[in-house]
């Protein structure tokens, strides 16, 4: 009988016997079922922020070790985040595993507002779901790897942090995915689609103003308002926006601004985003913050420093796997949804209004497009290290914005659970064809080496600073 190794971190050898497989590819996935409905939940209820998804992580390396995975963990200097590996020889084709929720947002999985007592976030951009896909995904390519014969290297990707931690970013920088073949990458959605998008750059900080506090009625003459300094940098960066191009995005949240209104804030913070299609016009952009800041100190007699917190470039859609992407996603099977869930279904399309799409959306496949998302993702840093695939699913009700309690009831309930079991499927698929079409891997690469150009360096946007293991706290 065949054995299998089992190597973690700190660990010895155990061997344990393998177990026959189908040669199907979606029998594989389908095999998986309980797997990804139990994971998705328990990661759904852990509701972990960015670098703190200690359980979480720790819950899909358990299940990678149990299924003969090597591991190694706490990669990039950042503890949540690791590498499992099943495989030899062939192709290196890697998956990307999310599993960090959203602070100050929560929900039940009941299809009206139901906030949850005691709970401060929520997996309200379904990260729940991504980890528990592709965990299914890589175990069920390994199994298919095992039982055809076929050589090759499957290896799960534990990205932390992607909400406005850019873990991706920190691994890239480190050289992690130089040696991987391909990476196969999904998120969950309110439809099915493999249109090559291309996101946003992003780069955020946080920019501390310090002041002098004092009674605000009694001694206001000895005060030095830090509130001041950030409202006057708000000020200036919003009449900024009126000359700046049409792709650009500015948005900030004021994180610490006073506790009293008769105390005069010796600390305040705010938090900015700042977003364009094309890297260097952030680069261009940032400066002029930095500007405002120094300006809105001065007029306010109060001190400003900052602290670049994270940096995404821009993804790198290559048409020739978006393509082969997209037939595999219009070969799958529609989600068949039970009635309880149709029902459930329903009742969250009526908080959308009259406007909302129709339910079907959800067993459609949207045509192919080339296209600009407005969001951001550090997956832009792993496309550009090494040619990458995505994939979006119908885990959330048609028009579910991502970042509502819509899409956080979603991703704890049954039919978000199907819809991950989608992904999974169309992964596999991908898998394959790349595993066994040495033509296709040749087409992609050198679209991928035209892509990025001959001269090509990489750079982040984060500069060489550490992970911000605690931007989160």
């Amino acid at each position: 009988m065949k054995l299998i190794a089992i190597l973690a971190a700190g660990s010895a050898f155990i061997a344990m016997p393998a177990i026959a497989q189908s040669t199907d590819p979606i029998a594989a996935v389908e095999a998986q079922e309980e797997r990804t409905s139990r994971v998705a939940q328990q990661i759904w209820d852990f509701a972990e922020l960015g670098y703190l998804e200690t359980r979480s992580s720790g819950l899909l390396v358990d299940e990678l070790q149990r299924e003969g995975f090597t591991i190694r963990a706490g990669v990039a200097d950042i503890p949540t985040a690791f590498v499992a590996e099943w495989g030899e020889g062939g192709p290196v084709i890697g998956l990307l595993a999310e599993f960090d929720a959203l602070p100050g947002i929560t929900q039940s999985a009941a299809s009206t507002r139901d906030p949850v007592d005691g709970k401060h976030a929520g997996h309200a951009c379904g990260h729940n779901l991504f980890g528990a896909g592709s965990l299914s995904a890589a175990i069920a390519i390994r199994n298919w790897l095992d039982a055809t014969g076929t050589p090759g290297r499957v290896r799960l990707y534990g990205t932390p942090a992607e909400e406005g931690g850019s873990g991706k970013v920190y691994m890239a920088r480190a050289g992690l995915f130089d040696d991987a073949d391909f990476v196969i990458d999904w998120h969950p959605a309110d439809r099915n689609s493999a249109a090559a998008r291309k996101s946003l750059a992003n780069r955020s900080g946080k920019f501390r103003f310090r002041g002098v506090s004092a009674h605000a009625a009694g001694a206001p003459e000895r005060g030095r308002s830090a509130l001041d300094g950030v409202e006057a940098m708000n000020m200036m960066v919003n009449m900024m926006r009126e000359h700046t191009t049409m792709d650009t995005r500015i948005h900030y949240v004021i994180t610490s601004g006073g506790a009293a209104p008769n105390v005069v804030p010796d600390f305040a913070e705010v938090f900015y985003y700042v977003r364009h299609s094309e890297a260097d016009e952030v680069r261009a952009l940032w400066p002029r913050l930095e500007a405002a800041a120094k300006g809105a100190a001065m007029g306010t007699g109060t001190q400003v420093d900052w602290e670049i917190i994270h940096g995404n470039n821009p993804t790198l859609p290559l048409e020739s796997l978006q393509m082969m992407m997209d037939e595999k996603l219009r070969q799958l099977a529609p989600i068949e949804y039970t009635a309880e869930e149709r029902a459930w279904a329903a009742s969250i399309r009526e908080s959308f209004g009259d406007e909302a799409p129709p339910l079907a959306q959800s067993s459609e496949v949207e045509d192919y497009a080339v296209l600009t998302g407005y969001g951001s993702t550090d997956v832009g840093d792993v496309s550009r290290a090494v040619p990458t695939v995505s994939v979006r699913t119908a885990t959330w009700v048609p028009g579910t914005a991502a970042h509502s309690w819509q899409a956080v009831a979603a991703s704890g309930h049954s039919y978000g659970a199907k819809g991950t079991q989608h992904a999974a499927k169309a992964m596999i698929l991908a898998a394959v064809e790349l595993y066994t079409n040495p033509r296709l891997r040749e087409r992609a690469k050198a679209e991928f080496t035209a892509a990025r150009g001959e001269d090509y360096v990489y750079e982040s946007l984060l500069g060489d600073r550490d992970p911000p293991l605690d931007y989160r706290r």
